[in-house]
């Protein structure tokens, strides 16, 4: 259930600005988006999984200061990365 290490430094190496980031917040929101897809998919099978949708709603909401913090400092990476990532926006 957990993300592994090989898809963790795929997304790593999709998302990164240089050779060694792992914690700018592009990198970091798309590590927990792809957190947030499993999340939802075992929630569809076990709907009553209260401490799983607990943490889901954790992850959105970290998610959620890490997009805000990106489109304060830099609206355009922040569009290119919600449209990379089929994420809404407001």
């Amino acid at each position: 259930m957990a993300i592994t290490t090989k898809e963790k430094q795929e997304i790593i190496g999709e998302f990164h600005r240089h050779e060694n980031d792992t914690g700018s917040p592009e990198v970091q929101i798309a590590i927990l988006t792809n957190r947030i897809q499993q999340l939802t998919e075992h929630l569809r099978t076990h709907k009553h999984d209260e401490s799983s949708r607990r943490g889901l709603l954790k992850l959105v909401g970290q998610r959620r200061k890490h997009l805000a913090y990106l489109k304060r400092k830099d609206a355009t990476t922040y569009l290119t990365l919600t449209e990379r990532l089929g994420i809404r926006r407001k």
